[in-house]
């Protein structure tokens, strides 16, 4: 299953790298696909939304929940 968030605060590669990673440390088997231009980030093999949104959040990005 893939959930799609909106993640405010991301404007370029490295922020884009930066929010992949920190969901990759809360949940190493996710596939996490980064959409700079929507500000949505799409996590497939990953259920635990409140680990995604605390990952992000810890990055310095603002998680606003799915999309």
């Amino acid at each position: 299953m893939t959930q799609t968030y909106r993640v405010e605060g991301m404007s370029c590669g490295k922020c884009a790298a930066s929010v992949e990673k920190a969901i990759k440390a809360v949940a190493p088997s996710a596939q996490v696909t980064v959409d700079l231009a929507a500000k949505t980030v799409s996590v497939a093999n990953c259920t635990d939304e409140p680990a995604i949104a605390q990952a992000v959040e810890d990055a310095g990005f603002t998680f606003e929940g799915a999309v």
